[in-house]
């Protein structure tokens, strides 16, 4: 019934689009800081580390072994795909453009920062960022993919498979 309501209603898809602009003017900030900045994630992957030490550790033992044997040896590329990456997802998410992909794709990073021990807003972004999910196409209805969706299905000759679809759903 939720469900139903978050990928239907014009009232959900309005408070998705409140959703999305917070989120996606949080992300957009985020990464912009980064990216005039000169972001290195050396020293925040060194912290991960280090705090998967102790009797309780912040950071469980397999990520810290991620950590240190992929990020920390590509940190240059991290360097990079972090703050392109807040920024292009800030964006997407504020014009409504593939909504969906962005809100998987900042969730992914939501989850990267809270396995390697911080926090901070992240835990908010993942609860919003999850409504946005599950709302699905709605999310960007009020943005561009109202527009660039229905064009791609065409493209992609899921025009008629999405009809029937929506058939099933209002038989439903």
């Amino acid at each position: 019934m939720v469900v139903q309501w978050l990928r239907e209603s014009r009232v959900a898809a309005g408070a998705m689009l409140l959703l999305r602009i917070w989120l996606g003017y949080t992300w957009l900030v985020s990464g912009w800081e980064k990216i005039t900045g000169g972001f290195q994630s050396a020293g925040f992957l060194k912290g991960a580390v280090a705090k998967a030490t102790g009797e309780h550790p912040a950071v469980q033992g397999w990520w810290a072994s991620f950590i240190k044997s992929v990020a920390l040896p590509n940190s240059g590329l991290f360097d990079f795909l972090i703050p392109w990456g807040e920024f292009l997802v800030g964006v997407a998410l504020l014009l409504g453009l593939f909504t969906t992909f962005a809100g998987l794709m900042g969730i992914i990073m939501n989850f990267a920062f809270l396995f390697s021990g911080t926090t901070s807003i992240n835990p908010q972004m993942v609860l919003f960022t999850t409504f946005i999910l599950v709302a699905g196409r709605n999310a960007g209805h009020y943005g561009l993919d109202t527009y660039v969706l229905p064009l791609l299905d065409r493209w992609m000759g899921r025009e008629q498979q999405l009809a029937s679809y929506k058939d099933r759903i209002d038989k439903f």
